[in-house]
């Protein structure tokens, strides 16, 4: 049977941004409700290895991290609804937003905290070593790499910005490109041809991943074809930097929300508050350059504060107007 729940902050999405938001507007007695989505704890958990958040000098998990998030959001009050909101209106407050299971939510305040995806090349190989050698995050996971030959694959800015970032801890980075010419700004180009680390390949297209899964699962290689001869070819590298592009998850807001060309949530200077009074956009759905899961944990606290700002301004002339 279909329901309706009403809090004063909704937070739709579950990854560090949601989780922080829910931490701190649960501690200011606000009683948020998360709504998690497809894939709760975000792009996380498909992530092993996490050792760059602060505070542990091991190496953790990053679906152990989400768990943790999770719970610490939990213990200090909030509820979490596991559902995927398909269609908003932002109309009039309250807020209300509508979920695939039929419930209905309505909120005074809404932190959008849906993430982004990286895109990926669709090859089963790809998804088989995703984490393992395979990687969406040069800053992520580019340490991992030290010494070691390693690719990225791409031709806009995030790739060449990904290649040289990998010359810093890999012996070699190799940059595949389909095309003769990279649609990057002109000052990358430069920079990435003149990095005698780098080595450009030109109208290639990768069409295997290749690997091995004893003792334990690792890249091994590439394999590629010519764009323009179809003539194939192998490259052993350890490492490969998918960098075609994010998505970010904003369908839903379109038309709701001012988002840039590319789909990202726009906010204030230094706020995370979006073109409409109430609703804040919090981590790596208004942030690309970025995406670190740090910087989202620090979008989500900055936009549980801000609406809990908010809102006690809006009790005030509702108040005061009664």
């Amino acid at each position: 049977m279909p329901q309706t729940h009403h809090t004063k902050v909704l937070i739709i999405g579950a990854g560090p941004a949601g989780y922080t938001a829910a931490i701190y507007a649960a501690r200011a007695s606000l009683n948020p409700i998360v709504v998690q989505g497809m894939q709760p704890g975000g792009q996380l958990t498909i992530t092993t290895d996490v050792e760059n958040y602060p505070g542990f000098a091991d190496i953790i998990q990053g679906p152990w991290l989400m768990e943790q998030m999770a719970e610490q959001a939990k213990k200090v009050g909030t509820v979490m609804i596991q559902d995927y909101i398909s269609k908003v209106d932002f109309k009039q407050r309250p807020f209300t937003a509508w979920g695939d299971s039929g419930d209905v939510y309505t909120a005074d305040s809404i932190v959008i905290a849906t993430g982004a995806q990286a895109r990926w090349l669709g090859l089963e190989s790809e998804k088989e070593f995703q984490g393992f050698g395979v990687s969406g995050c040069a800053t992520c996971d580019g340490f991992f790499f030290k010494g070691k030959e390693v690719a990225v694959i791409g031709g806009g800015n995030s790739a060449l910005e990904e290649a040289l970032y990998l010359t810093h801890h890999a012996s070699k980075v190799t940059l595949i490109h389909r095309r003769d010419s990279f649609r990057a700004e002109k000052i990358l180009q430069q920079r990435v041809m003149s990095n005698p680390k780098i080595h450009i390949l030109w109208n290639k297209r990768v069409t295997d991943i290749m690997g091995k899964t004893t003792p334990h699962k690792e890249v091994t290689g590439l394999r590629l074809e010519d764009t323009t001869n179809g003539q194939g070819a192998e490259l052993l590298v350890h490492g490969v930097f998918v960098a075609i592009g994010h998505d970010p998850a904003t369908k839903v807001f379109q038309g709701h929300l001012t988002m840039d060309e590319s789909g990202y949530i726009l906010t204030k200077p230094d706020s995370t508050a979006t073109n409409v009074p109430g609703v804040f956009a919090a981590g790596d759905v208004r942030d690309k350059v970025f995406r670190q899961a740090v910087t989202a944990a620090g979008m989500g606290c900055m936009a549980a504060l801000e609406a809990e700002k908010y809102l006690a301004v809006n009790e005030t002339k509702t108040s005061q107007a009664a």
